[in-house]
Formats: C-alpha cells, structure tokens, sequence
C-alpha cells in the first residue's frame, strides 16, 4: 500500500472511532475504583482512618484509571488494523490477549505496591481475585467499546451507501437527459432534410422554429419536474415544427381542461419524446393521415394513435421510449407504461399533483 493510500485509510478509521466518551470514563473510573477494592478485600474499612481510606480509594482510582485507559488505547489503535467484518475471530483473539496482557500485569505490579506500602503481607489469593474481576471487567467494556464501534461503523456506511446511491441516481439521470439532445437533434435534422428538398421556405420556417423549441430544451434539461401547463406550451411550439413538415396529414388532439393543468408536475420533454416517437414510426402523409390524442385521465397522461407502420422503417433502438422509463421511474417513483396491440400504440405518463 502507497503512503498516501495508508495515510486515507488511517484517516478513514480514525472519524469511524471517535466516540464522545468522557463522561462515561470518569463515572466508569471512580465506580470500578471503588467497588472492586471493596468487593474483593483489599479495603476494609473497619478500624481505619478517614485519611486511609481516602488515600486508598484514591490509589484504586488511579489503578482503573490505568486499567481503563491503557485499554481503551490498545483498542482504539487496534480499530486500524482489524475490521470484525473482515477478521472476526482474528480480531478477538488479539483483543482478550490485549486485555489478559496488559490488564494483568498491571494488577499484580499495582497490588504488590499497595501492600508494601501500607506494610501488610503479600494477600496471593486477593491479588488472583483482583485480577480476575479486573480482566472480566475489561473485557466487558471492551465488547461495550466494540458495539458502539459497530453501530457507529453501520451508521457510516448506511449514510455512504446513500450518498452513493443518490450519486449514481444523480449521474444516471444527468447521462438520459444528455440523450435527449443529440436523439432530438437527430430526428430534426432528418425533417429538415425533407423540407429542403420540397419547400426551402418552409425549410426556412422550420429552422426558425427549431432554434426556439432547442432553447427550450437547453433551459430545461437540468430540471427535474415542470408544470404541465408550461410543458403544454411548449408542446405547441413543437407541433408548429411538425406542422410546418406535414401539413393537415398530422393532428393532434388535446384532452386537457385547462383548470388542471396547473395542478400537475412532469418530467420535462416528456410528452415530446412520445409523440416525436409517433412520428419516427407511423406513415404520415395525405393518402395516410394519422391522428394522435393526449389526454389527461386521473393522475397520469395518455398519448395514444392508431398504428400506420412506415413500410421502410429503420430498426428502433428504443432509446426515447426507455429513457422516459428510467426518467419517469427516478423522478416520479412510477415508471411509464406501454400498450401495442398492433392496431393501437398508447403510453401512459404518471404524473405528481401538486399538494395544495
């Protein structure tokens, strides 16, 4: 592993094991240092001076104190080497050495001291019973340490995991708008191509209009929702476009009343992918005219025309009717739905109603 990498990693595990736990020390402390000289017999408070026993519960302390905090150190530097999902009983059988270890000697050094200082013979079986409660004792707050270590660890990867998620939703939905472009782009230019070769001025018309539907597209491929109503305005600017190319042999009617689409959000460009896909794969012409309805039924919009296959229709590589799938499925939650029976093509827009 580089420096620079080893350095990340270390820095990666040292915010996993900061944990605020000051008070719980100096409570843990003073509590351990008190109770176990007296449940093991190193302090008997009979016949003793108030000083004594001030002075031995003050040694006791400072012992827990020892126990605690050498401890916790070896635990929190032991946190950058093993991960209990990776190493588990690798981990744990290093973290008893730690505490049998350290934990011990110290006890027995700290004891041996203690009796020396107050003159009092060597207690082997009290020393062995200190030692004992204080290992048992470590390794229960350690598996303490450890949890919160765990909930904390888990915490952190289900924020990260989100942000990921959200990042890769993010990045996938800004790589289907981009497709908007250039599929758009696409199939106008194959329009404009036919008006050239029939009508130049039309053809002039249709630029004109073209560069206005574009600025459109370009202000609002970075948003995620429009109202309905606006999208419906620029729909009509849109069929100008298609008006300009086919004339009477192309009609669109539209099943909206006007008081609701205001109450109605939309993926942007969306009720123009279905149609621009209606005419990327029907006959249009005046031998065959073609009548394509929009209308707006409970919470979702309809886009449905009679199927007139073109006779040399070029294979579809589906990408406008799958992007407003994905689209629909990221931004609404629902994704779009279609129905070909051969004689009718259909596709349903879920749309979200703006709360009141």
């Amino acid at each position: 592993m580089s420096e620079p990498t080893k350095k990340k990693t270390e820095n990666r595990n040292d915010s996993k094991m900061k944990v605020n736990d000051k008070l719980i020390r100096i409570i843990g402390v003073q509590f351990f240092g008190i109770v176990i000289p007296n449940a093991t017999g190193l302090i008997n408070s009979n016949d003793r001076s108030a000083m004594y026993l001030l002075g031995a519960y003050a040694y006791f302390i400072l012992l827990a104190g020892l126990i605690w905090q050498g401890n916790r150190y070896f635990l929190f530097r032991l946190q950058r080497k093993f991960d209990w999902f990776i190493h588990p009983m690798q981990k744990t059988v290093v973290l008893l050495a730690m505490n049998v270890f350290y934990t011990v000697p110290l006890v027995i050094g700290m004891l041996i001291l203690w009796f020396t200082m107050i003159n009092a013979p060597i207690d082997w079986q009290i020393i062995k019973v200190t030692a004992i409660v204080c290992v048992v004792s470590v390794v229960f707050i350690t598996h303490v340490y450890e949890t919160v270590f765990l909930i904390k660890q888990r915490q952190t990867d289900m924020v990260k995991g989100e942000q990921l998620e959200r990042a890769k939703a993010q990045a996938e939905l800004e790589a289907l708008k981009n497709q908007i472009d250039p599929h758009f782009m696409f199939n106008s230019l194959n329009s404009l191509s036919h008006l050239i070769d029939e009508n130049q001025d039309k053809a002039k018309q249709f630029t004109e209009s073209l560069a206005e539907v574009y600025r459109y597209i370009l202000s609002n491929k970075d948003r995620e929702l429009v109202i309905l109503e606006d999208e419906l305005a620029f729909l009509n600017k849109y069929l100008a476009l298609l008006k300009l190319r086919f004339g009477e042999a192309l009609q669109v009617d539209f099943a909206i009343d006007q008081s609701q689409q205001a109450e109605f959000l939309i993926p942007p460009i969306s009720i123009f992918i279905a149609l621009e896909n209606v005419v990327k794969h029907n006959e249009i012409s005046r031998v065959s005219p073609l009548t394509a309805r929009v209308s707006l039924e409970t919470d979702a919009l309809y886009v449905r025309n009679a199927i007139v296959r073109k006779k040399s229709l070029v294979h579809s590589t589906k990408i406008g009717l799958n992007n407003l799938k994905e689209r629909f499925s990221m931004i609404v939650g629902k994704e779009t739905e279609v129905v070909d029976d051969g004689k009718t093509f259909e596709i349903m827009l879920p749309l979200l109603k703006l709360t009141s």
